[in-house]
């Protein structure tokens, strides 16, 4: 059977904003348009990113811009997923849905602006897009709101202020690329202050499985798992294992079988394009999971090693549960 498969992070925006005369069809890119209809995507999660840097909220903002232009453009390939209702309708289409995250909260807010003057430009965004599934305060380093993946950085007081600022807008807070400090330290606020902020990993594995600052903690993970969020699984192979592919599988059952998390897996495959390729890092992915057609082929390997159930759960039903609890009016 092939499943539907809901995918909760790729670069397709930041690709299309960042390389001179980008195409959405582009192979190169492993979500490119025709890649995600072979996958049998059917909702795919569109990243808003960008560095750290001066300017940074203006790339974001042409990012939602690029977004829209997208759905117009393109309205016989994708269509706008902003409510349960439009999620229901692209699953039972022939479309690939598309809804909007920010990776990075330096996509809406500079460094030396207001913090205040960023919440006027995401809600810009919000208003340009529809719908913000969810936000990473950070992508790799550091920034005004905490710190990332690669440093030791906590929360900071402007990153206490958007978690006072997302509470209760239905947007999911994103552990992939915090630093682990960072993390404890908005579960730690959340709770202290009651916040209605439901969350994430949109893109993360295990570093039970393989050691790695992008992976995830056991014990994160089943905080995560515990808060009934969703985590997705990443194709990168820095980040599952450089040299064997079927590690893949591991990170997937150690999720299910030692975490408890049958009910959160599902996919976060991080496509991306490298217009300055790191030489180091090449293949980005190992061949079996190269662009978006892969999903079923992956789900099939899983069948004998989960109980029955389990590859609708991890190929959409997870997200869609998630979707329909945090989004219901």
């Amino acid at each position: 059977m092939k499943f539907p498969i809901i995918d909760m992070h790729c670069d397709l925006l930041s690709y299309l904003e960042y390389v001179p005369g980008a195409d959405p069809f582009f192979p190169k890119i492993g979500c490119n348009l025709n890649a995600l209809k072979a996958g049998n995507v059917k909702l795919q999660v569109m990243a808003i990113y960008t560095g750290t840097e001066k300017g940074s909220s203006e790339t974001g903002l042409k990012e939602s811009e690029i977004f829209k232009q997208l759905l117009k453009t393109h309205s016989d390939k994708v269509s706008l997923v902003k409510d349960i209702a439009s999620l229901n309708t692209a699953i039972a289409s022939d479309k690939t849905g598309m809804v909007v995250s920010i990776e990075n909260a330096s996509g809406f807010c500079e460094e030396d602006e207001p913090v205040e003057n960023g919440f006027k430009k995401l809600d810009k965004i919000i208003s340009n897009v529809e719908r913000v599934i969810y936000i990473s305060f950070t992508h790799h380093g550091e920034n005004r709101f905490g710190g990332g993946n690669y440093t030791e950085a906590g929360l900071k007081d402007d990153g206490k202020k958007l978690l006072d600022y997302m509470s209760g807008k239905k947007i999911a807070l994103d552990l992939s690329h915090t630093s682990d400090a960072l993390a404890y330290g908005q579960l730690e606020h959340i709770d202290k202050h009651n916040l209605d902020i439901p969350i994430i990993a949109s893109h993360s594995n295990f570093s039970a499985i393989f050691d790695h600052p992008r992976n995830l903690p056991d014990d994160l993970a089943k905080e995560i798992i515990k808060r009934k969020g969703i985590i997705g699984v990443n194709f990168l192979r820095a980040f599952l294992n450089n040299d064997d592919p079927d590690v893949f599988y591991d990170h997937v059952l150690h999720c299910v079988n030692k975490l408890g998390g049958e009910n959160a897996i599902c996919f976060g495959a991080d496509y991306f394009f490298a217009s300055e390729p790191d030489p180091k890092r090449l293949p980005y992915y190992h061949k079996d999971k190269e662009d978006a057609s892969c999903y079923p082929a992956l789900l099939k390997n899983l069948e004998g090693k989960v109980l029955e159930g389990f590859l609708e759960n991890m190929s959409h039903k997870n997200v869609v549960n998630f979707i329909n609890r945090i989004w219901k009016p």
